[in-house]
């Protein structure tokens, strides 16, 4: 069992993380701190559920980047906007869903996820989006 959720891990994290953006993903800096404590993480969030087939790896990267933009949480966002990307969401319906969040979360959460969000296609030779 621990064999299997371990490559479940893997596979997922490479299809979200594998591609893209270049940086640190939040597992490194918790290895750092505690292995077992970040390995345990790890198997729970991507290999548990970010693996689940309820949602569709693009809705569920949608509803975690709307979180994420609503929070105000950028480092974060970077990641998921990146993987919301390699697992094949739409770059116009992110764009949508950023404007979306000024409903709940105000002008600022908004202006900044659009500059995280400019950033990562940048990053990736996709700015600006194609009309």
């Amino acid at each position: 069992m621990a064999d299997e959720i371990d490559l479940k891990t893997q596979e997922t994290a490479k299809r979200l993380f594998g591609g893209g953006v270049k940086m640190d993903p939040p597992y490194r800096t918790w290895k750092a701190f505690d292995r077992e404590l970040a390995n345990d993480f790890s198997r729970f969030i991507t290999g548990n559920l970010y693996s689940r087939t309820v949602l569709t790896p693009q809705e569920r990267q949608m509803v975690a980047c709307a979180v994420l933009a609503a929070t105000r949480s950028g480092d974060e966002l970077k990641l998921h906007v990146n993987a919301a990307l390699n697992v094949g969401c739409d770059p116009k319906k992110l764009t949508e869903l950023f404007f979306q969040v000024a409903t709940y979360a105000g002008m600022p959460a908004v202006n900044e996820a659009l500059a995280v969000y400019r950033d990562v296609l940048t990053e990736r030779g996709e700015w600006p989006i194609q009309k």
